[in-house]
């Protein structure tokens, strides 16, 4: 028995050389069966706790790290060293495998499957193309394999990790006092830009048909024309003067030049401003969006609903009747509250009479959302559907709230326990190592 504990750093070297999907896996043959001779088809390389590690999968690591080491010009250790650095990894995922299995962590066939298709929309294909390909390439099994094992490591990883994880207010005080938190929690933006240059030895004159000219476009815009259809429309124009644009990206207001740096703090999406002189022209800017910082005004709705769910004995449509009937009894009358409290499928709401209390928006299923939001107060739904059945809604109160302290301090809890996550990912992975039974079969 061999219980050497793993090593972290061995596993960080090997990272970059393993990838989560590889569609060059090696595919191991069997030798044609000769009379009456056996043949070794795989065998047991560790045992770990109660499940093994075969050959196969050890050769077949090894040749993906090779073959991503090639394909990267990247050196790999020797064959023995990287033979025990890749046991150490399939054993550590073993171990989170079998814990996995044991705290019920799995995911179906559909979850599997928007994983894949978000592969082949960045390999620009279609869902049915990219399968063809992995089956062409003899690894879609493999490939499905693969991804199940991921999401499930990271999964347990994040439930086993987090729940070690403390944050303390004082933490999150001083995180955002601190020159750091206040980088981390400063809002991005992202603006849109046209600029008609000038030059020192340009006339008062002519500077002053370009000003007249950058107001001219800068009143397109405010007339609805968004600021990209006016750039390109001027640049493809015979005017005399020439537009150009500076593709800024996502910055943080300190990140962006001095001459917007200050302006763009006060401005709301969609806001122009312009036109801006400076030494090399006049500027017209506007704020395509925003995201992150601290000011979070966010409207908020107070919902009730009854919620009836398909089962064994209430088909979809009888379901889809039983709403009807409800939703007609509320309107001749029939409290609300005591109809959900007898009907309702939800159980977080039914014990409140259907009272969701106030929900923020974007919390909500989207097929709630797009019904609530052309709801007016006191109004009652139509029937709508969701994956957990048929609804009926009704709006009892809206307001936008200020949450900009429970915003500002749940993300700064966020970015320490991210800054936390990986060293007790660490030592957590170390302990169920050193506590599993390992042995080495030669």
């Amino acid at each position: 028995m061999n219980k050497s504990v793993a090593k972290p750093h061995s596993k960080a070297r090997l990272t970059s050389l393993i990838p989560v999907i590889c569609l060059g896996m090696c595919v191991l043959a069997a030798a044609p069966f000769v009379s009456a001779q056996r043949v070794l088809l795989d065998k047991i390389v560790v045992v770990v706790d109660s499940d093994v590690v075969l050959q196969s999968e050890l050769e077949s690591r090894m040749t993906e790290i090779r073959a991503n080491a090639a394909r990267a010009n990247q050196s790999i250790p020797e064959e023995d060293e990287l033979r025990e650095e890749v046991l150490d990894v399939l054993i550590i995922e073993n171990l989170q495998m079998q814990f996995a299995e044991r705290v019920s962590i799995r995911f179906d066939d559909d979850s599997l499957n928007r994983v894949l298709n978000s592969m082949a929309t960045n390999s620009n294909m279609s869902f049915d193309e990219y399968i063809t390909a992995l089956e062409d390439n003899g690894v879609y099994l493999q490939t499905r394999e693969q991804i199940r094992q991921q999401m499930t490591m990271q999964e347990l990883q994040r439930g086993m990790v987090n729940r070690r994880i403390t944050i303390t207010e004082q933490e999150i005080e001083n995180f955002l006092n601190s020159e750091t938190g206040r980088e981390v929690m400063s809002a991005d933006y992202l603006l849109d830009h046209l600029l008609i240059p000038t030059s020192s030895d340009e006339t008062a004159e002519v500077k002053a048909s370009k000003l007249k000219y950058a107001a001219d476009l800068l009143a397109q815009i405010e007339e609805g024309t968004a600021l990209g259809v006016v750039r390109f429309s001027a640049q493809q124009s015979n005017s005399d003067f020439p537009v150009e644009a500076i593709e800024f990206g996502w910055r943080k207001a300190e990140q962006l030049p001095d001459l917007f740096s200050d302006i763009v703090v006060d401005m709301s999406i969609g806001d122009i401003e312009g036109p801006i002189e400076a030494g090399n022209g006049f500027h017209v800017i506007q704020l395509a969006d925003k995201r992150g910082g601290t000011d979070q005004m966010v409207e908020q709705t107070n919902i009730r609903h009854i919620l009836l769910t398909p089962n064994e004995i209430r088909t979809d449509e009888q379901s889809l009747d039983a709403i009807l009937e409800l939703r007609q009894r509320i309107i001749d009358g029939e409290n609300f509250a005591s109809l959900a409290r007898q009907n309702s499928d939800d159980a977080s709401s039914v014990v409140g009479g259907g009272d969701l209390d106030w929900v923020s928006q974007g919390y909500m299923p989207l097929e709630m959302e797009l019904v609530v939001d052309e709801l007016d107060i006191n109004e009652l739904s139509e029937p709508f559907r969701s994956e957990s059945g048929w609804h009926i809604a009704e709006v009892m109160d809206r307001r936008v709230s200020d949450l900009s302290l429970e915003y500002s301090r749940s993300q700064a809890e966020n970015a320490l326990r991210n800054r936390k996550f990986d060293l007790e990912l660490q030592n957590w992975l170390i302990e169920i190592r050193e506590e599993a039974f390992v042995e080495f079969v030669d």
